[in-house]
């Protein structure tokens, strides 16, 4: 059996890496406070069309699906075998269940059915299958971001009934709409696969020329950052349950 200090030996971490996934971790953080001050109407914002708001949630997005690109381009070079790839993505897998149940207790007519978990999930494999591409995935990673705006030209001329059938639940996870669905968190494969092909390009292009960037040392102080990064999948599912009881047992004792 293969001890952890063996494990840590043959996957080393690095710090970088992780702080940057910590700083997502914090930003989402916020965001989320936020949006529960909204919901139950502590601080009234409209996070659906306020630009404020909408832009916000694309980069923190981004930058996570950025850094899951990142670390699955650390652990192709580190030869990951497909045993414990995939033990990490049922672990995902099962993270995003619980997060599309929750949901649909708490919004039952807007339920989570394919959100970042879901996303990651699916999109993990398809860039696990592509890591020999190289030098293509800065290409493939354009065209994904750019697909859902070619779909929608597409669409537009091509029939109510294509677009019926490309918005309907049964394909809208591809993100080829005209219409976005009515749902708490929607990241669809497309153009979002284009962000996490990026980032394991921009990881391969690191551990090939400019590696010391990746083993740099953190300023002090912000060693928390990494930590938070090693633990995202745990932190991001328990934070907003904790936010909202901390947020309700609030506005209950106020109005007693």
């Amino acid at each position: 059996m293969i001890d952890s200090t063996t494990v840590r030996a043959r996957f080393p971490r690095y710090d970088v890496v992780d702080a940057l996934r910590g700083a997502a971790m914090v930003w989402m953080t916020v965001f989320h406070f936020c949006f529960d001050l909204s919901h139950l109407g502590l601080w009234r914002q409209n996070f659906l069309v306020d630009p404020f708001w909408t832009n916000q949630r694309v980069l923190i997005v981004s930058l996570f699906l950025f850094c899951a690109g990142l670390g699955q381009s650390i652990a192709w070079a580190q030869g990951q075998a497909w045993g414990r790839f995939c033990k990490r993505w049922l672990q995902i897998v099962a993270a995003a269940l619980l997060v599309s149940a929750g949901s649909y207790v708490m919004f039952p007519q807007s339920y989570i059915y394919f959100g970042v978990l879901h996303g990651i999930a699916a999109m993990l494999l398809i860039v696990r299958l592509t890591s020999s591409w190289g030098h293509w995935l800065w290409l493939t990673g354009l065209l994904a971001v750019l697909s859902p705006w070619v779909a929608q030209m597409w669409l537009g001329g091509a029939g109510e009934d294509w677009a019926a059938l490309m918005n309907g639940r049964s394909l809208n996870w591809l993100g080829w709409i005209t219409q976005k669905p009515f749902t708490e968190d929607y990241v669809p494969i497309f153009p979002w696969l284009g962000v996490m092909w990026w980032g394991m390009a921009a990881g391969q292009w690191l551990q090939r020329v400019h590696s010391t960037w990746l083993k740099a040392k953190l300023p002090a102080g912000t060693q928390w950052l990494a930590l938070m990064g090693r633990w995202s999948l745990s932190y991001y599912l328990l934070h907003q349950p904790i936010l909202m009881g901390i947020l309700s047992a609030f506005v209950w004792l106020t109005k007693r």
